[in-house]
């Protein structure tokens, strides 16, 4: 239970008496501490301690006995938590970036060009990995044989015959999903 604030500490306070500013300390922080931390503070006993720093120099200055000074002491705690409540609310909430839920994402240059494919990247994906990537660097790159034969460590004769069976192949899948489709 709260310790109660005498007469004699009261006076002792508002004359200046730092053992009376102690005696107003302990009996009214608890209740100080407690409206800060019913109403969210993160650090109420900082807030707190705030509270009774500016008291102390106005302590002189203070009139109506004890229910005077525990409305001036709320008063001064009230006006603490309403400069917290704004700090708080100018303080910027950080968050961990997530690119998956960035509303300013846009899709890259190679998804767009794939999905303006009409969902040929799907059937693309159906080749061997070297004939995809035969008709890739030569359709959607627009590379020469000979480009795509160094790039891929092959001779130019090899990129042919990969292109021709790869194009025969993406045929064929094409037609299967055409008669599928119908």
């Amino acid at each position: 239970m709260a310790q109660q604030l005498s007469d004699d500490d009261l006076s002792a306070a508002l004359a200046g008496d730092p053992s009376g500013f102690s005696a107003v300390y302990v009996a009214i922080s608890p209740a100080v501490l407690g409206y800060f931390r019913a109403r969210g503070v993160d650090d109420a006993e900082a807030l707190t301690q705030d509270v009774f720093v500016d008291v102390l120099p106005k302590l002189a200055g203070v009139s109506g006995g004890h229910a005077g000074l525990r409305t001036f002491i709320f008063s001064v705690a009230h006006a603490r938590l309403v400069d917290y409540r704004r700090r708080a609310e100018r303080t910027p909430h950080l968050a961990e970036y997530d690119p998956l839920n960035d509303a300013r994402y846009s899709a890259s240059a190679e998804d767009e060009a794939l999905g303006s494919l009409g969902g040929i990247s799907a059937t693309l994906a159906r080749l061997n990995e070297e004939q995809r990537e035969v008709l890739v660097l030569r359709i959607v790159a627009d590379l020469s044989i000979e480009q795509v034969a160094g790039i891929m460590d092959k001779t130019p004769g090899a990129i042919k015959q990969l292109q021709r069976r790869g194009l025969s192949a993406l045929r064929e899948l094409v037609t299967e999903k055409d008669h599928a489709a119908s």
